[in-house]
């Protein structure tokens, strides 16, 4: 991990959902994964699949998409508390943590209004946000997917694979990747650029700071006004 973000956080947990769907506000975590890093070094990781409300079934291109199907969930899935406290867990203990995610305004949207019914949405006051997918914005052109971040770094041990721990440490690689080529990373932390012509998908999170991020690459999004 880049090793200025290490000196400012004692915890870095980076996380990635898979979902029912794009609205977090009707859809549904299916399956939650998290890396967390202490000075470089991973010191847990969690990567379950989490049962549906009942009644709900998964749409079929979620299945063709993430390879996750209803009966998984049945049988291998655990209760949204349980996969609740997993996750808290990562973050407890840390006196200074930072959640990252590639389109975390994307996944921290899911994940406030999953931790919430259960009384954890606090575990997310005290840690920093920091999006992958801003960062890369501001290195490449379009497309900006993280398959086409994967490959553009040249991560071949990095698979993108739509499951939620195999993508969160893919978005480790990456991390370190870029910061090897411009260590800035701590500067984008509480940064989320949005589209230029549609601003802020979902709620805006209240610690956070939004600026339109251009397509044209002229200067890092930290220094836009």
């Amino acid at each position: 991990m880049a090793e200025s973000l290490d000196t400012v956080f004692d915890r870095i947990v980076v996380f990635d959902t898979e979902t029912t769907g794009i609205e977090f506000t009707t859809d549904e975590i299916i399956e939650l994964g998290a890396v967390s890093l202490e000075r470089g070094r991973e010191t847990g990781s969690m990567d379950l699949l989490i049962r549906l409300s009942p009644g709900r079934t998964l749409p079929p291109f979620i299945t063709d998409l993430t390879g996750i199907t209803d009966s998984q969930l049945a049988s291998e899935g655990v209760e949204k508390a349980a996969a609740c406290e997993a996750f808290c867990g990562l973050l407890e203990g840390a006196e200074r943590p930072l959640l990252v995610a590639y389109n975390a305004q994307f996944d921290l949207n899911f994940l406030y209004r999953f931790l919430r019914p259960f009384g954890r949405a606090e575990a997310l006051k005290k840690p920093r946000f920091l999006d992958a997918l801003t960062v890369y914005r501001d290195r490449r052109d379009y497309p900006h997917k993280l398959c086409n971040a994967i490959e553009t770094y040249g991560l071949t041990d990095a698979v993108n694979s739509h499951r939620a721990v195999d993508d969160a440490r893919a978005t480790v690689q990456l991390l370190e990747a870029m910061a090897s080529e411009r260590d800035d990373l701590a500067r984008y932390i509480d940064l989320f650029g949005t589209h230029p012509k549609y601003g802020v998908s979902g709620s805006r999170i209240a610690s956070v700071t939004y600026r339109p991020q251009p397509y044209r690459r002229t200067k890092p999004l930290y220094e836009l006004t």
